[in-house]
């Protein structure tokens, strides 16, 4: 399993696409039609629109890139990105990122089968815990691309799995790493484990 781990931040620190450096001060107002969705700060009030305060910059602008490109399909997004350069993309991601995010609550019943899986996977399924990519306190790897999970909305975290887990999702690399995990989740899973990252803090 550490291997699979070493090996996954190995392969994505030498794949990871180059992007520009972003500013956050140019960012703010780029991202102002960003705000409807996400909330003006990235914390989106809304249960299906995802935070995006404190996101790492890095995951933040692969996201926009592969909507963009249509790697990723958002129907919610369509032509909200179209013209806009690499270097807004990167203003956009970096004012989000300076951003602090909200905290949430889960639903209590939920939260002992939500941490286990979260912390400590599924042996029998052979699925890793998620604290190898997204750490212990749901922080994620900025560096190595992996996203800040701790406070997100369980409604979307819900959908991302499921949708990775349907193939409806597919741009998570080469080693299809969450398509893999999500393939190994019940509807209960992605339920227990959206709850306790929603309200991990």
């Amino acid at each position: 399993m550490n291997k699979l781990i070493v090996s996954l931040l190995l392969t994505l620190g030498i794949t990871g696409v180059a992007h520009a450096a972003g500013d956050a001060t140019a960012g703010q107002a780029k991202a102002a039609v960003c705000g409807a969705c996400h909330g003006p700060d990235g914390n989106s009030p809304a249960p299906n629109f995802p935070k995006l305060a404190g996101q790492g910059e890095r995951y933040l602008t692969k996201q926009m890139h592969d909507i963009k490109d249509g790697k990723r399909t958002v129907l919610e997004m369509t032509g909200l990105l179209t013209n806009l350069s690499d270097q807004d993309l990167a203003d956009i991601a970096a004012y989000f990122a300076s951003q602090k995010g909200s905290v949430g609550a889960a639903d209590p019943k939920l939260v002992a089968h939500g941490e286990e899986l979260f912390r400590g996977g599924n042996l029998e399924k052979g699925m890793p815990s998620c604290i190898g990519c997204h750490s212990p306190n749901g922080a994620g790897l900025a560096a190595a691309g992996f996203p800040h999970l701790s406070g997100q909305h369980a409604q979307y975290i819900g959908k991302q799995l499921t949708d990775f887990r349907e193939g409806n999702r597919t741009n998570d690399g080469d080693t299809k790493i969450m398509q893999s995990i999500a393939g190994k989740l019940s509807n209960k899973d992605i339920e227990a484990v959206s709850q306790y990252i929603q309200g991990l803090h």
